[in-house]
């Protein structure tokens, strides 16, 4: 018995995903894995040491859960309705609203108890989003949904790129699998010329150290001196190499309730931000993925962009 690939994306759809296909489970192509290496190997993750653990279950989902037959990637929009005022303070998008990995684990588990109660009762698998070392954005290209750009964000045609990602790996073939997308970057370099640090170093090879997003999010050390005068008015994160990107122009804003932001967020000023309080930081951002960065880390970067 094969899974039927229309039903699953069907349900997805209703789900709330913005996007669903279907990949074969087997090791990534060589040239994947070979990139990742030496992406690894030049320390262009900083202190990210936990991506240097599990490669080869990184490299072949059948190692990372036995019995693997199939990869399911969904993603889900992000995209804003409403920003924070250009003159005020930024955030990246992705953390405007709720923490996504717990409204993507909801319904990747709902996607997956729907599988498994009218598809294939003998149905085992694991979910994933960003919790586990799976290559989400190869992953997500393998199953149809888009190519990976310049950016290395995953792009998908006519939509852009404020997508989150999340996985199902099952033990059971589908019936029908999707194609990878062709590359449709062009000649096009908008989001290295973009990057304000340079983090961007080539086309697909983007160098943590540099990067905002790294930088004041997960790095818990001081920002480098050379870089401060760079993060402009960006507290959290760093869009610039999406918001450049031409495919940008295609994005719809998000629909998930729980992704949106709060009043308070977007009624923010600077004065504000300078003023806040560790009561008014956990009252704020409740349930949310900036949390990561914790009061300390927001109040250094707060002080770095007001400086």
């Amino acid at each position: 018995m094969n899974l039927s690939c229309y039903s699953i994306k069907e349900e997805a759809l209703r789900l709330g995903f913005s996007a669903c296909g279907i990949a074969p489970a087997g090791p990534v192509g060589d040239e994947h894995r070979q990139a990742l290496k030496d992406w690894l190997a030049a320390g262009c993750h900083a202190d990210m040491a936990y991506m240097e653990n599990y490669f080869e279950k990184r490299c072949d989902p059948q190692l990372l859960v036995e019995g693997t037959r199939c990869v399911i990637s969904v993603a889900l929009n992000y995209y804003p309705a409403q920003k924070l005022p250009e003159d005020e303070y930024q955030m990246a998008w992705y953390a405007y609203g709720k923490d996504y990995h717990d409204i993507m684990r909801t319904k990747l588990t709902a996607l997956f108890e729907y599988i498994r109660e009218n598809l294939a009762p003998s149905l085992e698998g694991r979910v994933f989003c960003d919790t586990a070392p799976v290559l989400e954005r190869y992953w997500a290209w393998r199953a149809g949904l888009g190519w990976i750009g310049k950016n290395t964000q995953l792009i998908i045609p006519h939509a852009g790129s404020a997508f989150f990602l999340g996985e199902l790996f099952l033990n059971i073939e589908a019936d029908h699998y999707d194609t990878p997308q062709p590359d449709r970057c062009g000649n096009c370099t908008r989001c290295l010329q973009r990057c304000p640090t340079n983090a961007l170093e080539a086309p697909h090879k983007l160098n943590a150290r540099r990067c905002l997003s790294f930088l004041t999010i997960e790095n818990k050390s001081e920002i480098p001196a050379s870089i401060v005068p760079r993060i402009g008015n960006r507290i959290y994160g760093c869009d610039e190499c999406q918001k450049a990107c031409p495919w940008m122009r295609f994005a719809a804003p998000c629909q998930t309730p729980e992704l949106q932001p709060s009043p308070t967020l977007l009624q923010m000023k600077k004065q504000d931000w300078h003023a806040l309080t560790e009561e008014q930081y956990r009252t704020l951002f409740k349930g949310s993925a900036v949390k990561r960065a914790k009061y300390s880390g927001l109040m250094r970067n707060i002080k770095e962009a007001g400086a």
